[in-house]
């Protein structure tokens, strides 16, 4: 029941009394139940803490006096948040569970602040370190609509757990596509908001290429979490000052007639053709609906070098404050990383923030032709599970299969994910959309043109609520 409905249609049930917050808790903790074993997107389930929560929703609705525009949706949280009551361990047997655990990160706060239902937390790969979810903690996630797959990372718990109906929201991390990648993979919808639109606390120590977005099953309940999370918390000295307006009504802004530029490549990455063929189906479909679309890359080349630089220097200063023997413990990708962070030096970083800045300065002056950017958001479909890279790719590391997500980290502009199309295999194939910093309602606007002219409908998203039924 609850499970094939978006957030904005359970908020109108509530409101009629049609469903209850806690007849949807109950029917997401079933498909927790029934279908998380195969997946394994959630760490945390605490059945008692939702119960307790929808119960409170429940009678705020029954008064009529709702405390927000999602009270009493069921909501999960990637486990990188800091949850008061919770632990968060990041997917590392290196942090200790047994300990206070007292402080709401932003985003938890903002969550219990509007009425939401926190069910549990999602899955992370250690540290949130790569493109894909697994960890020496919590194994593996596998991805609703074929559980041989990965669903990508590192918001993949988030991910699946949207996809296979296991709660309406979630809310991951994206430092060079966890969003992003996972959305993708999963058919869902994925948001990286301009930086610092929602506060992080603590500071990530991947600095400035840092995301928090929401996820969800339409563009609609994606724009309605923003204005939830969206807002200032001074434990966050890069926190952007509130939005004027709210995201909810933005999305429906008529952005028929716009300049969009279409990068099938960014003029450097390589694309699986069914991939490619999928994206400019849907390209196509958006010109023909009025966006004035132009075939037109960027001018940057693969920053993967700095955006290396950037990413292993970060999780190098994180891991030196982890304690003796953690070399031993951690995933061993993660321990390459480390030590390849190791190797940078104070100038190499400097430099790499410096490419970083004149990227962002490039795609600014690029954003001054176009409204937009549309890629596609991975090149390829999910592979299987359990691996960082696809089998026999001659890959070596994540970021190779990622070259459209990480460059729109570095350069902090909102990007997101929205599902383009399914190929024969019957995978999801993701479209990106980049506005330029301080565009989320854009974004947004965009990605809702997108649904519209290619409807996604919620029954194929929940694809687990028909198998566990």
């Amino acid at each position: 029941m609850g499970t094939l409905l978006t957030a904005s249609e359970l908020v109108a049930a509530y409101s009629t009394g049609e469903l209850s917050p806690v007849e949807a808790t109950e029917a997401a903790l079933r498909a927790i139940e029934e279908r998380d074993r195969e997946v394994n997107a959630y760490c945390l389930v605490d059945a008692e803490v939702a119960l307790e929560g929808a119960k409170a929703s429940e009678t705020r609705w029954r008064e009529g006096n709702p405390i927000g525009w999602l009270d009493g949706v069921p909501t999960s949280i990637k486990d990188m948040f800091l949850t008061q009551g919770w632990p968060t361990l990041r997917g590392s047997t290196c942090i200790d569970p047994d300990q206070p655990w007292e402080v709401d990160s932003p985003v938890t706060a903002r969550l219990r602040e509007n009425g939401l239902v926190l069910l549990g937390k999602t899955t992370t790969p250690e540290l949130a370190w790569k493109g894909v979810t697994d960890s020496p903690l919590t194994g593996v996630t596998r991805n609703p609509w074929n559980p041989s797959m990965t669903a990508g990372g590192s918001s993949g718990g988030s991910a699946a757990a949207v996809a296979a109906g296991m709660g309406e929201l979630s809310v991951g991390t994206d430092g060079g596509g966890s969003v992003r990648i996972p959305a993708a993979f999963c058919g869902i919808v994925g948001l990286k908001p301009t930086h610092g639109r929602i506060p992080l606390y603590p500071a990530s120590p991947f600095g400035p290429l840092s995301h928090a977005g929401p996820m969800a099953r339409t563009v609609d309940d994606v724009a309605l979490m923003l204005d939830v999370l969206a807002l200032p918390d001074h434990r966050d000295p890069a926190a952007l000052p509130a939005p004027v307006g709210s995201y909810r009504e933005a999305v429906r802004r008529d952005v028929r007639g716009l300049n969009a530029a279409f990068s099938p490549t960014l003029g450097y990455a390589k694309v699986d053709p069914e991939v490619a063929r999928i994206v400019r189906s849907t390209v196509n479909a958006l010109a023909d609906a009025g966006l004035r679309v132009e075939e037109s890359d960027p001018g940057f080349t693969d920053p993967k070098e700095a955006f290396d630089v950037l990413w292993s220097t970060g999780a190098a200063q994180w891991l030196n404050t982890f304690p003796p023997g953690s070399e031993e413990k951690i995933d061993p990708g993660l321990r390459r990383v480390w030590e390849q962070g190791k190797t940078y030096s104070a100038a190499d970083y400097l430099a790499a923030t410096g490419e970083r800045a004149a990227l962002g300065i490039l795609m600014g002056e690029f954003h001054t032709r176009f409204d937009v950017l549309i890629t596609p958001a991975v090149g390829i479909p999910a592979f299987e599970a359990g691996y960082e890279v696809p089998p026999d790719s001659g890959m070596s590391s994540w970021p190779e299969w990622t070259p459209f997500t990480y460059p729109f980290n570095m350069t902090q502009q909102p990007a997101i994910s929205v599902p383009a199309g399914i190929t024969e295999s019957g995978l999801p194939v993701g479209l990106q959309i980049v506005g330029p910093r301080h565009s989320d309602d854009l974004v947004l606007a965009v990605a809702k043109l997108v649904e519209e002219i290619q409807p996604w409908p919620v029954s194929r998203l929940a694809i687990g609520s028909q198998q566990g039924s």
